[in-house]
């Protein structure tokens, strides 16, 4: 049987919301929904897209590498976005966050998220190695 890895944070702004960040399974790293909350649990950017999507991305980054991980070994991501008119900025943030060969990559609008004021919500399946 494959082993299967709670990833953890110390803080854990997501505790409160009992779920986890993600988990390592075997060489896969399942990470959860990534919005821009900070360390403290605080939204960070409201009103601010681009101040949003860099908490988000630093937060992604942060629960990969717990994992062993990081965003150059991320397969695949799904984009939750509360405004598709953001969808261009989406491509530079893919261009300065990540090296070709690019994720696979599915982008979503959806009407809330999962607090008032978060406009981006990333989730992602990476490996490890």
């Amino acid at each position: 049987m494959t082993d299967v890895e709670q990833i953890r944070l110390d803080p854990d702004p997501y505790e409160p919301f009992r779920l986890s960040q993600g988990f390592r399974v075997g060489d896969l790293v399942i990470v959860s929904g990534q919005a821009a909350i900070d360390q403290d649990g605080h939204i960070v950017g409201v009103g601010d897209f681009d101040a949003q999507a860099e908490q988000v991305f630093r937060n992604l980054t942060r629960v990969l590498e717990a994992a062993g991980s990081g965003l150059d070994r991320v397969v695949k991501v799904t984009i939750y976005l509360t405004d598709m008119g953001n969808f261009p900025k989406i491509v530079e943030l893919r261009g300065k966050w990540f090296t070709a060969p690019y994720p696979a990559d599915t982008i979503v609008e959806v009407s809330s998220l999962a607090l008032p004021g978060l406009e981006i919500e990333i989730e992602a399946i990476a490996v490890t190695g």
